[in-house]
Formats: structure tokens, C-alpha cells, sequence
């Protein structure tokens, strides 16, 4: 980085000029982009505070994004009964082999189902993991096991749809202890 920033200092001063305007004329586009989406992210909220979907918020590491993204994608939570029928919704399920009358689960995930809620339940299962040590604990016992990023990613993915689709279905707040 020093050998950089030494080669950056070496230009010619009306190459150094280009790239100034240059890095000014990014840093002022990035600066637009992040208040459009802080704009976008107080609509969001808005929209969310009105849906069912606005008590996945008080998880903690859950934001209006995440909480949008599940609400968004599993719909009225009423039309299901379990947590597992929104998990077998999301295609995060393991594929069935059948041949012969014998059937056995297969290593992979089916992928049947909707992959907006596939990506949600995935993340609600991230941010638990950053946000929640019993889930950060799960997380590193399955590293350790040697379980692949896609496998732990699932597991955590699994157990935290069905904190959300508890927290829907009885519109109650986070509870650390509970979960």
C-alpha cells in the first residue's frame, strides 16, 4: 500500500489532477448512491411498520431490509401452519432421490421453491449469527464438525425461519432467552 501511494505521489503533476478529479467525481457518486438508498431504507420502513413483518425488526442484527425481504417473500404468514411448510417453501430442503419404490435424501439442496425466500431465510440465519452467541456457538460447532459454508449457512438459516415464523405468527418481539 506505501509502494502505492509513493508511485501515486511520482505522476506527473497533471496525471495526479486526472486522478483527483477522477477519485472526487466517485466519492461525490457514492455519496448520491448512500443517500438514495438511506431515502429508500426510510420509505422501506414506512411500508414495513404497516405489515406484519415490521416485529422481525427487534432481532437483533435485523433491519428493515432483512425483515422486508422474509415479509416480502413468505406473504401472509397465515397461509401456513409450521415453519417447515415456509422451509420447504424456500427449497432449503434437502433433494429426494426415489428410484424402485426406495427413496434417500440427497446431499444437496431440492432448490424447489421461491429464491427470494431462499435468500431471505439466509440471511435472517446470518444475521443471527453475527447478532445472537447461541447462534455464533451452532455456527463454529458446525465448522468444527466440518461442515461447508453452504451447510452451516442452511442449519442456521433453518432454526432461525423458525424463530421469524414464531415471531409472525404470534406478533411477538425477540426474546433472547426463548430463542
Amino acid at each position: 500500500m506505501l509502494e502505492a501511494a509513493r508511485v501515486a505521489l511520482e505522476l506527473p503533476a497533471a496525471q495526479r489532477d486526472v486522478h483527483a478529479r477522477i477519485l472526487a467525481a466517485d466519492v461525490a457518486l457514492l455519496e448520491l448512491l448512500d443517500a438514495e438508498i438511506a431515502e429508500t431504507e426510510r420509505e422501506l420502513e414506512e411500508v414495513l411498520g404497516r405489515t406484519p413483518a415490521a416485529i422481525l425488526t427487534t432481532i437483533p442484527r435485523v433491519g428493515v431490509v432483512r425483515a422486508s425481504m422474509y415479509g416480502a417473500a413468505i406473504g401472509d404468514p397465515g397461509r401456513f401452519r409450521t415453519s417447515a411448510q415456509v422451509y420447504r417453501l424456500s427449497g432449503l430442503v434437502p433433494k429426494l432421490y426415489q428410484s424402485s419404490g426406495r427413496s434417500r435424501e440427497g446431499t444437496k439442496i431440492s432448490r424447489e421453491g421461491k429464491v427470494e425466500l431462499r435468500q431471505a431465510i439466509i440471511e435472517l440465519g446470518r444475521a443471527l449469527r453475527d447478532g445472537h452467541p447461541d447462534f455464533a456457538r451452532d455456527a463454529k460447532e458446525l465448522e468444527a464438525r466440518g461442515k461447508r459454508p453452504g451447510v452451516v449457512a442452511c442449519a442456521l438459516g433453518h432454526r432461525a425461519n423458525r424463530v421469524a415464523f414464531a415471531m409472525l405468527r404470534d406478533q411477538a418481539p425477540f426474546d433472547p432467552a426463548r430463542w
